[in-house]
């Protein structure tokens, strides 16, 4: 019998997604479950973007230009002006959501065995997306007690070898839900500068800032025009992640040349995702101005909700709409299993994504779990019913 690659033995299973089995025979029980494991927001499209597509009149699908169609890549200049951040149609790939870009990008500025160094926890996929590009992630870990915060730069320093090429920041990130300031954001240019590497930013969750915080780009950081990749999507900003429409950004003109020939390779990206995208211009500022109230609603309600369990600590997200919660647990991996498979509360329970992971580490997070907060209000409130009950009959708690 042949044999599986080396690189498909390594690629890792999706933490967010391996449970679905448990959760798909739970409901064929009738237990209801609350989906806190997937960044899938229930926010309604943007129905300017919809009829979009309801009013297309083509008579053929045709490939876009392998860069994405200009007319579209003109309307992200505009979004990019609007918030401050100056660049062409020329700076800009258009890919298949923000994973492509990733991958391009990875592709385009490391090789074989080089290294990536990425604060911990960190967005799952990206360790897939390495193990794919052939690239070797090496992890600094940030602190819940610390709410996440960027590690020192001296962590950085001690990991920097001559295989390191770059370092990627999510920023609002997933999972944590933690901004990074501008000054932290300086540091990385200075390490960035004096190591000559690249700096990764995937800022997909811009929009959702919360308390008043101002989210900070890489792409405003004097002097690193050619260290800056900039990674961004329709996904979340518009809750529009089926479009998988995403770009690769950078100034540096290699290495849009060079991404250019990945692109061409994948010929182009989604036609109706980028029809859909192009009309996101006429998306107002009251829509999001509901949605991110909508959003810190929800926020307030997991954080109060994780509060008042005993031995449960989080701290409060200042992004996205993820929060890691602390959980007087053994193993998250079988906790989240256990919930799906052995416990219900009045006929429902909770689907949670278990935070090992987010971690390159072995053996971190065992006690952590992610939680995106993409439901309403009632059922945010519920779930933590839910998950506090559980802790309470859970065999492997630790309290």
């Amino acid at each position: 019998m042949p044999k599986i690659s080396e690189k498909g033995l390594k690629m890792p299973a999706s933490p967010i997604r391996k449970l679905v089995p448990f959760s798909d025979a739970a409901k064929k029980r009738g237990i209801k479950v609350f989906h806190l494991n997937i960044g899938q927001p229930d926010i309604e499209t943007p129905e300017v973007m919809l009829n979009a597509l309801k009013n297309y009149n083509g008579k053929v699908i045709e490939y876009s230009h392998s860069a994405g169609n200009v007319s579209y890549r003109q309307v992200l200049v505009d979004y990019y002006k609007s918030i401050g951040i100056n660049i062409t149609v020329d700076d800009i790939i258009v890919t298949e959501g923000a994973s492509e870009a990733i991958m391009f990008a990875m592709q385009t500025c490391l090789d074989d065995g080089d290294e990536i160094i990425i604060p911990e926890p960190f967005y799952a996929n990206y360790n897939g997306f390495s193990i794919s590009s052939g690239i070797n992630v090496v992890p600094i870990v940030s602190h819940i007690e610390d709410g996440f915060a960027l590690p020192p730069i001296a962590e950085f320093e001690k990991v920097i070898t001559p295989k390191t090429k770059a370092i990627m920041i999510c920023n609002p990130n997933n999972p944590t839900g933690y901004l990074y300031s501008k000054e932290e954001l300086e540091m990385l240019k200075d390490i960035a500068l004096k190591h000559d590497l690249y700096l990764f930013a995937d800022e997909v969750y811009r929009e959702f800032c919360y308390d008043g915080a101002k989210h900070y780009s890489v792409m405003n950081l004097d002097g690193l025009d050619e260290n800056v990749i900039l990674f961004d999507s329709v996904s979340k900003r518009y809750s529009a992640c089926g479009f998988r429409v995403g770009c690769m950004i950078s100034k540096n003109k290699e290495v849009m040349r060079t991404a250019m020939k990945f692109a061409q390779a994948r010929l182009s990206p989604p036609s109706f995702g980028q029809i859909a995208a192009e009309a996101s211009q006429y998306v107002t500022k009251d829509y999001f101005d509901r949605v991110i109230d909508e959003y810190d609603a929800r926020r307030q309600a997991v954080y109060e909700g994780i509060q008042n369990i005993p031995g449960a600590y989080c701290p409060m997200p200042k992004g996205a709409f993820y929060i890691v919660a602390k959980l007087p647990i053994d193993d998250s991996d079988r906790f989240a299993q256990w919930l799906l498979e052995d416990f219900d509360f009045n006929g429902e329970t909770v689907m949670l994504a278990p935070a090992t992971g987010f971690y390159s580490t072995p053996g971190a997070g065992k006690d952590e779990v992610r939680i995106s907060y993409v439901l309403k209000v009632e059922d945010l409130k519920q779930s933590m019913v839910c998950l506090k009950k559980a802790l309470e009959v859970y065999p492997g708690r630790t309290l």
